[in-house]
């Protein structure tokens, strides 16, 4: 499903997806391919790439990690001079080769398909109308809803029916359309997924965040807009107004997991910066006497260092995370204590032994991973004490815009206080960063959702999504 990736989020947070497209190369499909690899990070359980050579759309997509399906003859069945790609993690739509995108569609205007990062709220509804209007549906992707309102709308331009459509949807979007000969990019007019605009060797390159465009060369110009549709085609680049943007809602959450360290998002801000600003803050708001600060690897690690430095207590590896861990393993059949974790994680008792520890980690989401963190950093490293501190606040909410959080009654803090938490997972103290501290990490705050630490929703969840948030807000 995915590799690890840091503490707590390995286990129960899961990454959205990530897109890329190129327009102009001779090797746009190879470029794409390069592009997903550096967005692996996103989403590993499927992933493919479409191109086209001007005539003909070509389609190459399989389960797996993006490696593992791009062979030289796979690569070599997309010829092109545009393509987009996707990495998938399922947030809608379960499991399945049929709902690995990109998705390819044909109708009256020709040919279509599009790679979406993010969740409409809205698409079961959408989904059943277009059913009982005589659409036949091939997956189970949220997305295809976006596929069937196009086609469905009246209009003399493929732009024009795409406007319509988008209209019509809610939720979080960065989508990338492929068609013969043009390449259209979307943001959602709340920006809720990163989205980016680079130029490579006189191509266009549009990605989630901007380490796809340094594995390639690319430069960075800047972000897509909230709201914006950008066309790339044989007259060039334009830039459409296509829907008004709202108050913005750019997910806290890539800053604080999700997108790569060396990314630049939300309007180039460096991810990096802010982690290691939000550790700082974290050292402010809750100062303890250790002799230690070690990161739970590796999105722990930039809010360990800020926060050994804002100290001045030593920072140090006390854990060490296995990299070649396969995304299935077989467990032992006799018992093996704490087998869960040691497989991913290991103490390094030369470090830790006798010492009293400050350890990082990103979130805390069922609790049960910090316990086990902190049970095997007592009996297998030695430590004399662990403190324990979150570089977020409490997550008391899922998400619904495309990311793959648990339900509120799975997630500890949203019915559990901090000293309950402290005490489930065994550290002397527990404390997360404050509402009032991430803000402070963050340029233009109010720009940013906090849902799924506050339950106040920016994208309102009409009908059924609605009962589904109240079922799971309940």
């Amino acid at each position: 499903m995915k590799s690890p990736a840091a503490g707590e989020a390995f286990f129960d947070i899961h990454e959205e997806c990530g897109i890329c497209g190129v327009y102009g190369h001779p090797e746009a499909p190879n470029l794409t391919y390069l592009g997903l690899h550096a967005l692996q990070h996103r989403g590993q359980e499927g992933g493919g790439i479409c191109s086209s050579d001007g005539k003909t759309l070509y389609l190459e997509k399989s389960m797996g990690l993006v490696a593992e399906i791009f062979t030289d003859k796979r690569l070599k069945r997309l010829p092109g001079y545009l393509s987009i790609g996707h990495n998938r993690y399922s947030t809608a739509g379960g499991s399945s080769l049929k709902n690995v995108q990109p998705l390819l569609a044909r109708f009256a205007m020709g040919s279509v398909a599009i790679a979406h990062n993010g969740n409409l709220v809205n698409a079961g509804e959408l989904r059943e109308k277009l059913e009982n209007e005589g659409a036949i549906f091939q997956s189970n992707a949220d997305s295809e809803v976006i596929i069937h309102l196009t086609a469905h709308k009246k209009g003399d331009s493929f732009k024009e029916r795409l406007i319509q459509a988008l209209q019509e949807v809610a939720g979080a979007y960065s989508l990338l359309v492929l068609r013969e000969k043009e390449l259209i990019a979307v943001r959602d007019p709340w920006g809720v997924r990163p989205l980016s605009l680079g130029r490579f060797d006189g191509a266009f390159v549009i990605a989630s965040e901007t380490c796809a465009f340094d594995l390639i060369g690319a430069e960075y110009i800047r972000d897509i807009e909230p709201g914006e549709m950008v066309v790339i085609n044989e007259e060039g680049l334009s830039s459409i107004p296509a829907l008004n943007s709202r108050k913005r809602a750019f997910c806290i959450f890539e800053f604080i997991y999700f997108a790569r360290p060396d990314s630049y998002i939300f309007g180039g801000i460096n991810v990096n910066a802010v982690r290691k600003d939000l550790g700082r803050q974290l050292a402010r708001e809750a100062p303890v006497e250790a002799d230690l600060v070690i990161p739970v690897p590796d999105s722990g690690m930039p809010a360990a260092l800020g926060y050994a430095e804002e100290s001045g207590i030593p920072f140090d590896l006390g854990l060490i995370r296995n990299h070649y861990v396969g995304r299935t393993f077989i467990e032992p059949k006799q018992s093996i204590r704490h087998f869960g974790v040691k497989i991913k994680l290991n103490p390094v008792r030369e470090i830790l032994r006798n010492r009293r520890v400050v350890v990082v980690d990103d979130s805390i989401v069922r609790g049960t991973t910090s316990k086990k963190i902190v049970k095997m950093l007592r009996e297998l490293g030695g430590a004399r004490e662990i403190h324990m501190r979150i570089s977020s606040p409490r997550t008391i909410g899922p998400c619904f815009y495309g990311i793959d959080t648990p339900t509120r009654k799975e997630l500890i803090a949203s019915s559990h206080m901090v000293e309950e938490i402290r005490k489930y997972i065994t550290a002397e103290s527990l404390s997360y960063l404050s509402i009032e501290g991430i803000r402070a990490c963050v340029p233009n705050p109010d720009d940013y959702c906090y849902a799924c630490f506050t339950n106040e929703y920016p994208i309102s969840f009409p009908g059924e999504h609605l009962q589904q948030l109240d079922l799971f807000l309940a």
